[in-house]
C-alpha cells in the first residue's frame, strides 16, 4: 500500500490542473514529487529553499492575492519552526492556507528529535480558527486534502503520517464515524490509531468513535454516544497526550464526566529506534492500550459490537 505522503504530489498536481487558484509552496522537502507539476505550472509551484519562515510568509502573500496556497514540509518545520509566521502572516492578517505536513510525531526516528513534532496540534490549538484533519489512511488523506483546498479561504492543517490503518473509511471533513457501539464508555480513536484501538477494545462493551477531523471537534456526535454508553471517555491521539481533552470537557460541560487522554508522552526518548518501538514506548500499541482503557473504564466483555457501523 502507498503512504499518505505518496498521495500528496499526485493529488496536488491534479488540483493545480483543475483550479487556477491553487499554488504550492515547498521548502526543498518533497520537491521531486512536484517536478512535473513545476514544468506545467512554473508560476504556481514555488520552492523557497530551506527557509521555512519564508515558506509560510510566501504562502500568506499568495493568499492575500486571492490564491489558495498549499504549503508542505515536515511537521516540525511547518508548524513549530515558523510558528510566528503561522500566527501573524496567516492568522493576524486573516489569510488562509492549507498546511500539509509529513513526518508526524516520530514517523522518522532516524532524523532525531529535530524532525519530531508530537506537539503540533496542541500548538495550533493556541490559535483561533484552524481546521485540523488527521487522516488514518491514504484514501482518507486524499479526500481530506481535496476537502481542505475546496474549503474557501480557511486555515487548514492536514497531518500526514507513515502510520496507517488497514483500510480507509468514509470521511467528510467534519464528522466522526461510529465504528462500534457499547454501553460502558466511549473511546475516541484519532487517525492512524484506529486499528490499534479496535484490537485493544475487542470484546469490551464500549463505543468506538473514529475521528479524522479533530478541529472543530464533533461535540454533537460525542454527546450522542455518551447518552447510550455513559460519560467516561478515552481519547487516543497520535500526537501529544491530552491534546483534545479540553474539547471533550467543553462538549460535556453540563454533565458529570471523566476523560482520559492517551497519546505521545512529553518525555523525549533519546534512543530513537523504530516507529514501532516509539509506539510501544508511548503505550500506543494494542496491548498497552487495552490495559490502560480497561483500567480506566472498568470495562466488561460482552455485547461490544452490537449495532456496529462499519466495524
Amino acid at each position: 500500500m502507498d503512504t499518505m505522503r505518496d498521495r500528496l504530489a499526485p493529488t496536488v498536481s491534479r488540483l493545480l490542473d483543475e483550479d487556477p487558484r491553487v499554488a504550492v509552496v515547498i521548502a526543498v522537502v518533497g520537491k521531486d514529487g512536484f517536478a512535473e507539476a513545476l514544468r506545467r505550472h512554473p508560476d504556481r509551484v514555488i520552492n523557497v529553499g530551506i527557509r521555512e519562515q519564508l515558506l509560510v510568509g510566501a504562502g500568506a502573500g499568495l493568499a492575500l492575492t486571492g490564491m489558495r496556497p498549499i504549503l508542505h514540509t515536515f511537521a516540525s518545520f511547518l508548524v513549530e519552526r515558523p510558528f510566528e509566521q503561522v500566527k501573524l502572516d496567516l492568522g493576524h492578517q486573516g489569510a488562509g492556507a492549507v498546511l500539509v505536513s509529513a513526518a508526524a510525531s516520530f514517523d522518522w526516528p532516524a532524523g532525531g528529535y529535530t524532525h519530531m513534532a508530537p506537539g503540533d496540534v496542541a500548538l495550533l490549538d493556541t490559535l483561533d480558527g484552524w481546521t485540523v484533519h488527521v487522516p488514518g489512511h491514504p484514501d482518507e488523506a486524499e479526500t481530506l486534502l481535496r476537502h481542505a483546498v475546496a474549503a474557501g479561504d480557511d486555515k487548514v492543517y492536514v497531518r500526514l503520517s507513515v502510520q496507517s490503518n488497514a483500510y480507509g473509511r468514509p470521511v467528510d471533513g467534519e464528522h466522526v464515524v461510529t465504528v462500534r457501539e457499547g454501553r460502558s464508555g466511549v473511546v475516541v480513536a484519532v487517525g492512524p490509531l484506529l486499528d490499534a484501538v479496535l484490537s485493544a477494545t475487542e470484546g469490551l462493551d464500549v463505543t468506538v468513535l473514529y475521528a479524522t477531523t479533530v478541529r472543530p471537534f464533533d461535540a454533537a456526535a460525542l454527546r450522542r454516544a455518551t447518552q447510550a454508553a455513559g460519560t467516561d471517555v478515552v481519547l487516543v491521539e497520535p500526537y501529544l497526550a491530552g491534546t483534545s481533552t479540553a474539547a471533550v470537557n467543553d462538549a460535556l460541560r453540563d454533565v458529570p464526566h471523566r476523560v482520559l487522554g492517551l497519546g505521545v508522552g512529553r518525555a523525549e526518548l533519546r534512543r530513537y529506534g523504530t516507529v514501532e518501538e516509539h509506539v510501544a514506548a508511548h503505550g500506543l500499541d494494542a496491548r498497552s492500550l487495552r490495559e490502560r482503557i480497561s483500567a480506566f473504564l472498568g470495562t466488561r466483555t460482552g455485547a461490544a459490537g452490537a449495532g456496529a457501523a462499519g466495524a
